[in-house]
């Protein structure tokens, strides 16, 4: 079972940028597809990206488009969120997902982290 732990978020100002990151805490056999999600106070955790196990297939939120940029280094177990031209409806806590299905819909399989905070001020 993989666990997760995410770190990078921060308060940053509308327009600003920020990396998050999500690391694995060890390697596994298994390959498997990483996720972020994002939860804000009062609403449902939604999907924002995702990127295949290999790297070479992503998936984004129509509302991170052009925004956000997913990636990961298999070599050091890693994945990362950077996140460009934040506005305030970006605010949410952010949690990485580890799941060996491409199936996005679902929100509840597969491993998470424990979360982090990003906050973007107008």
């Amino acid at each position: 079972q993989v666990q997760l732990v995410e770190s990078g978020g921060g308060l940053v100002q509308a327009g600003g940028s920020l990396r998050l990151s999500c690391v694995a805490s060890e390697r596994t056999n298994n390959p498997y597809h990483m996720g972020w999600f994002r939860q804000a106070p009062g609403k449902e955790r939604e999907f924002v990206a995702a990127i295949n196990w290999s790297g070479q297939s992503t998936s984004y939120a129509d509302s991170v488009k052009g925004r956000f940029t997913i990636s990961r280094d298999n070599a050091k177990n890693t994945g990362y969120l950077q996140m460009n031209s934040l506005n305030p409806d970006d605010s949410a806590v952010y949690y990485c997902n580890a799941r060996s299905v491409w199936n996005w819909r679902a929100r509840e399989i597969g491993n998470w982290g424990q979360g982090t905070q990003v906050t973007v001020s107008s």
